[in-house]
């Protein structure tokens, strides 16, 4: 059982864009709560969520394909506002009996369309020029019935309609995208002016909300918090004890798959900072040999879930033993799930299993828990404010990202203690030169792999090495559902380089990730 949602949604409605994601973030940015759910949910099941409104995205389909994803006309007329963008506009015209065809006059990057009325709904504020970002082929020729036809472009005569009675509203262009000028202030017009509604989804509130919903789902009952020491978890940690005070223990697992210094920052900062009830468990052997001759990626984070739960259940017996509290027994367990696991594990938005995040698809089928997830619905962005507003001290809040199976999914190849040795070293540097360099706030994170299974030829004390290489992965991101290399000065780099081959023992190559998210993960495992 995860925490439920803590506001009305806004749904996007996911038509295979690349860009859905995207929209939901802008949706928030603009204090207001959003959901995504795929296009084949069937309308009733849409309307059943109470939608405060619904965003139709974009789509690579033309909506004259064969297989191009449809759209029922009770999503539109059912009497929620709706903003419909490109293939979204485009299935929105359709199925509300306007016209659409392709006219020969496609139109992709950056656009002028010319706005025909500027105190619209849509559009107040705005100039009556501006540039925005297009991407269609096909375009609307004929409004629907009731819908004025509020902006043009070269190559779509209706690049915007609204209808103010039935509250619809759409643009063939892109909004969400910074290459669109006035993309936010036309989203803002839509969620303020069109669909009315009140701009409340700020961190302070997504705060209050959230403790009392997981004061109310945990009642009398005792909880364990997974606390890593990183931003997600110590965030939940913070959150459920602002909730349930000591009825709430933390348990941080030494797993042996940490960074240098991580288990001191988690043992005394962040104890130190909260006061949360913290039990350490030594379980760096157990983990090991579970890894052990495991090299497939997906095995890995099964084998860190299923261990993680088993170390908890196994607390949950010790806690409840030294309290002698029989009568309120350890039912949940708090995880610091976010929407983008959620979403990357094939859960929230209809898409495919991308890798079974160990807090999502890597848990047991026997789980001895109900679980508790109160920042489920967040982006890694708005989690750091909810710290923030929590009192979380800021060296963890903005302390960069690190996966939950920790270094054990940066190894490429079987996990030994000998290899951990190697790529905490490794990490340790780069991570050293970052911070000195002044970059740590300029970058996403900068995972750091060990190719263990990789060799190649080196010189090294004018003799011949057979070394692994180090992968560094430096990105920028804001919410890690898309991501792009980070472009670190090549004096930095050469620094981390010369330090790693000459610091770290079997390491004679250092590498640099160009790939950006999609195609590659940020992870390599």
């Amino acid at each position: 059982m995860s925490t439920p949602p803590p506001a009305r949604p806004v749904l996007v409605v996911d038509f295979g864009a690349q860009y859905s994601q995207l929209i939901a973030r802008r949706v928030r940015e603009a204090d207001v709560y959003s959901e995504i759910v795929p296009h084949t949910t069937p309308p009733h099941e849409i309307l059943a969520m109470d939608p405060a409104a619904i965003i139709l995205s974009g789509g690579p389909s033309s909506v004259y394909a064969s297989d191009a994803p449809g759209l029922d006309e009770a999503v539109v007329t059912a009497g929620v506002p709706v903003l419909g963008i490109c293939y979204g506009f485009q299935a929105m015209a359709q199925a509300l009996g306007g016209s659409v065809e392709r006219t020969g006059r496609r139109e992709y990057g950056q656009t002028v369309a010319t706005v025909e009325d500027t105190e619209s709904t849509l559009f107040a504020g705005q100039p009556g020029e501006q540039v925005v970002w297009m991407s269609h082929g096909d375009a609307v020729i004929q409004p629907p019935e009731g819908c004025a036809v509020t902006a043009s472009s070269p190559g779509a005569p209706v690049a915007a309609f609204e209808d103010d009675e039935r509250r619809l509203y759409g643009v063939q262009w892109h909004p969400e995208v910074l290459h669109t000028a006035h993309g936010q202030q036309v989203l803002v017009n839509f969620l303020s002016r069109g669909a009315g509604l009140e701009r409340t989804w700020t961190s302070e509130n997504v705060a209050q909300q959230l403790i009392e919903q997981v004061r109310e789902q945990v009642g009398q009952d005792r909880v364990l918090c997974a606390l890593s020491g990183g931003v997600d978890s110590s965030v939940a940690a913070a959150l459920v004890q602002r909730a349930v005070g000591d009825q709430l223990t933390c348990v941080f697992v030494d797993h042996g798959l940490l960074r240098e210094g991580e288990a001191a920052q988690v043992e005394h900062d962040f104890v130190e900072a909260t006061g949360v009830d913290l039990v350490v468990v030594d379980a760096r052997q157990r983990f090991l040999t579970a890894l052990s001759g495991v090299t497939d990626p997906e095995a890995k984070r099964k084998a860190i879930g299923r261990e993680f739960i088993r170390v908890f259940e196994q607390a949950a017996r010790d806690v409840v033993q030294d309290r002698g509290d029989d009568d309120h027994p350890v039912k949940w367990l708090v995880q610091g799930t976010l929407y983008p696991d959620v979403v990357e594990s094939g859960g929230g938005a209809g898409t495919a299993n991308i890798k079974s995040h160990h807090n999502v698809g890597g848990l047991p089928e026997d789980l001895q828990f109900s679980l508790i997830e109160p920042l489920r619905s967040l982006f890694k962005d708005e989690v750091r404010q909810v710290g923030l507003e929590l009192g979380v001290p800021e060296s963890i809040v903005w302390r960069q990202p690190f996966p939950g199976p920790g270094l054990g999914i940066r190894i490429v190849g079987e996990v030994t203690a000998e290899r951990l040795d190697v790529l905490r070293r490794a990490d340790l540097i780069a991570r050293e030169e970052l911070t000195a360099a002044g970059l740590d706030r300029d970058i996403w994170q900068c995972p750091v792999v060990l190719l263990a299974d990789v060799r190649s030829v080196g010189v090294q004390g004018d003799g011949r090495t057979y070394g692994h290489p180090i992968v560094l992965r430096p990105v920028s991101s804001e919410d890690a559902m898309t991501a792009d290399w980070s472009r670190l000065p090549y004096d930095v780099l050469a620094r981390i380089s010369s330090r790693i081959t000459n610091e770290v023992e079997d390491v004679n190559r250092v590498v640099l990730d160009i790939t950006s998210k999609p195609p590659g993960t940020i992870e390599w495992e």
